[in-house]
């Protein structure tokens, strides 16, 4: 019997899909769902910074720091009374998610500095979630601010917000970043315990007819696993740190890739939006059905097996492979 369970964060989950933080995960009954399609775990929407800091004038410093806006951001600078729940609406969420389900539930931090989110990670803990994940969204726009000194930042953050809580601490990041396996071992020496990777940030454009400045939201595709399986291919057996791909997983495929990468679980929302929840069920039954054709019993025996560490030519994930990419391509004779 083909076995799709694998642990993260210490929890041994039934199957290596995990819903990743969206608007989907603010409907309890949607919640519900996924777990019956057979999420393996939920991540709940995030709670921003700005919501904890609504009443401070640090909200209009922080909203004028960087230009473009998170995932899960309707408009450039949205109201964010209107926009999400408010902090102490969010705890309860997090109860009541617990009271309905049995996989774990995890909540979101969604921000940049120490401050509130040490004592919301606290208060989430209390509220019954079972991990955190912060969402780190920053964007160093400051000409004289060093990547050494954001990277110092990332750690530290990780490093105050695991001192304060017992749970589960993972971390979502994005790419950019010019040494992130040394970024990622910082963070795994901060007491990270898993490394999401990436996250997706969306950048503004331009409406020439009104010359303003619009959000621009576009849900993810396939082929955007490809950096996400590179990184963790490279990753896998150099950390400690659980590894999750998150962005491009939409097919059973893309699950099983970001297995043979090296990954502990794949999320997934975009799919969903496109889908329905019960497109859950459809990616396990795909999982299922490649494993069974192709001879492999477990996930754990996939897991890492196309990893840098694993695969006879390990160069294929540095320069070797950019060249054997561009000597591949043939120009057509015209």
């Amino acid at each position: 019997m083909i076995d799709l369970s694998t642990k993260y964060l210490g929890f041994k989950l039934k199957n290596p899909l995990v819903v990743s933080a969206s608007p989907l995960c603010k409907d309890q009954a949607i919640i519900k769902r996924m777990e019956d399609a057979g999420a393996a775990a939920i991540v709940l929407h995030s709670l921003f910074e700005e919501q904890i800091n609504l009443e401070s004038n640090e909200l209009d410093r922080f909203l004028s720091f960087g230009s473009d806006v998170s995932a899960e951001a309707v408009d450039m600078f949205p109201d964010m009374g209107q926009y999400n729940i408010g902090p102490d609406e969010y705890l309860e969420h997090i109860r009541k998610a617990k009271q309905s389900t049995k996989v774990p539930i995890i909540a979101s931090l969604n921000g940049v500095s120490a401050g509130g989110w040490t004592r919301y990670a606290r208060l989430m803990e209390q509220a019954g979630a079972d991990a955190i994940e912060l969402n780190i969204y920053y964007v160093p726009t400051d000409p004289d601010l060093s990547g050494s000194t954001v990277e110092h930042m990332h750690a530290e953050l990780v490093k105050v917000v695991k001192d304060s809580v017992k749970i589960p601490v993972a971390v979502k990041l994005g790419p950019q970043f010019s040494a992130f396996a040394n970024l990622a071992k910082q963070l795994d020496h901060a007491g990270a315990n898993s490394l999401v990777i990436f996250n997706r940030f969306y950048q503004p454009d331009f409406d020439l007819e009104q010359l303003e400045v619009t959000p621009n939201l576009v849900l993810s595709r396939s082929n955007e696993l490809k950096l996400r399986i590179h990184w963790a291919a490279i990753l896998f057996g150099k950390i400690t740190a659980d590894i999750a791909i998150t962005g491009g997983v939409h097919t059973p495929e893309d699950i099983i890739k970001s297995m043979m990468a090296g990954a502990r679980v794949a999320m997934t929302t975009s799919a969903l939006l496109e889908q329905g929840v019960d497109y859950v069920g459809v990616l396990l039954k795909g999982v299922q059905k490649w494993m069974e054709e192709h001879g492999y019993e477990s996930i754990q025996q996939m897991q890492g097996s196309m990893s840098q560490k694993n695969v006879p030519q390990p160069a294929a994930f540095e320069r070797g492979n950019y060249m054997k990419v561009l000597s591949s391509y043939t120009v057509a004779a015209k």
